[in-house]
């Protein structure tokens, strides 16, 4: 493994929200394992996100970008410094949750276009378009239901031998934090030929499958070199502090009361410790 410069990101600056401080273990993993991590909530400079403008000047290796925002937070000029980002070189990790929370990522080109919300880019099966969650029902669709914060999910790995996927003994991992409404991600039709689906979602209410990360390898970029990986994931409660351990404090706005399951299965922390430690190491 060679030791990287990740940047944490949110897209807040709200205190009882999902902050940078409520991904702790997380970032205290990624330093466990060697890397050099930074963690900032949103900073603006003239309208625009201070970190996302200076990404090059501070050698930044690769954006963890949490989209927890209701409206659009990024500007089009934090939307152009973050794929310029990539088309340096600089890996890129995007997530949000359910219905229209983070739809500015749709400006970050095929990566973003992966991210399906209700009102812009839904999923194309409109069969789909409905509620899945019945029990939170003041949150809208996307909301796939996998269970309870603090619980873990089983998941499904379409291509078993992608470097996301594998236990250090070279078994797909298995487990993720479930959450109770999912938002979904596919492989856009920009992208075929270099992105695919490798991990997938059950509801445990109505047993739909669902795109829960696409990885995004190296393509060419303009300049004849290659853009950096990234990858899109259905929802920032796979890598936030309450998911990963049930103890951990949510902001005061979550009503479903929590599970303990990821606590009293190792396998299911290790896997999803260990699907951190890939995608730090694939970016």
């Amino acid at each position: 493994m060679n030791a990287k410069t990740i940047l944490l990101k949110t897209t807040i600056t709200a205190k009882d929200d999902w902050h940078i401080g409520r991904f702790s273990i997380l970032k205290r993993h990624l330093q466990d394992c060697g890397h050099h991590v930074l963690g900032q909530d949103r900073r603006v400079a003239g309208g625009n996100d201070y970190d996302l403008g200076s990404l090059t000047e501070n050698a930044v290796d690769q954006v963890w970008l949490f989209a927890v925002d209701i409206e659009d937070a990024l500007t089009p000029d934090d939307a152009a410094a973050l794929t310029a980002f990539r088309e340096q070189g600089g890996g890129l990790l995007i997530t949000r949750d359910h219905e229209d929370m983070g739809t500015s990522l749709l400006q970050l080109g095929d990566v973003g276009e992966a991210h399906h919300f209700q009102t812009r880019n839904p999923e194309p099966n409109e069969d789909r378009r409905c509620v899945d969650d019945t029990v939170t029902d003041y949150i809208s669709w996307p909301n796939y239901h996998t269970g309870a914060n603090g619980d873990y999910q089983t998941i499904a790995t379409p291509l078993r031998d992608h470097p996301l996927v594998l236990r250090e003994s070279g078994e797909p991992i298995t487990y993720l934090p479930s959450h109770p409404h999912e938002g979904v991600v596919s492989r856009p039709k920009c992208a075929a030929g270099y992105a695919d689906v490798v991990i997938e979602g059950r509801s445990k209410t109505t047993g739909n499958v669902f795109g829960s990360a696409v990885a995004f390898d190296h393509r060419p970029n303009d300049a004849g070199a290659r853009a950096g990986r990234a990858v899109a994931q259905s929802t920032f409660h796979h890598f936030v502090d309450p998911n990963l351990d049930p103890s951990m404090p949510s902001p005061s706005f979550v009503s479903e009361p929590p599970g303990r399951g990821i606590a009293e299965n190792p396998t299911a922390l290790r896997d999803a410790l260990r699907y951190i430690e890939n995608i730090a190491n694939w970016l």
